[in-house]
């Protein structure tokens, strides 16, 4: 969670895993899609600076933030992806959508970690505003997807 105490993008791979051979799925949600590209680009930067290859990133992009738990799914089920790092943008608007859908999301992703056993990385960004969103996707908050990232990172150590 990024406060003004905590940036998204700092952390310490001194217990990170040799990620060389596993493969990461990346769930993208289209709407807000100059952010979540922003995102994407953090984690997969993030997992190339620490050893995993090109080719073991899949990249799957669903039309919403609320699509992410399908999305996961559907990569997840696959033995070879050891861990899905979902990202999406829901900024609050004027009715109590962003309630549903932030919660809708993080019961679905933590579902789909425990019934494919693997990590399943919820990497989506709640704002007030836009000004917000864009503050933790590269701004003075850093990236949740770098973020996301670590967290997967963290997670294959288990």
């Amino acid at each position: 969670m990024a406060t003004s105490l905590k940036n998204l993008s700092d952390y310490t791979s001194d217990h990170f895993v040799d990620i060389s051979e596993k493969r990461f799925g990346l769930v993208v949600a289209e709407w807000n899609r100059e952010i979540t590209d922003t995102l994407a680009q953090g984690a997969f930067d993030t997992l190339l600076k620490h050893g995993a290859k090109p080719e073991n990133i899949f990249r799957n992009t669903v039309p919403g933030s609320f699509e992410l738990t399908l999305g996961a799914q559907l990569l997840a089920q696959h033995e070879e992806i050891d861990a899905v790092i979902c990202l999406g943008v829901v900024i609050q608007g004027e009715t109590k959508h962003d309630d549903y859908i932030c919660h809708a999301v993080a019961s679905g992703i933590t579902n789909v970690s425990l019934k494919f056993n693997k990590p399943v990385i919820f990497g989506l960004v709640t704002t007030n505003t836009l000004e917000q969103a864009w503050d933790r996707a590269g701004g003075k908050h850093g990236n949740k997807g770098v973020e996301g990232a670590v967290a997967a990172i963290h997670m294959l150590g288990f």
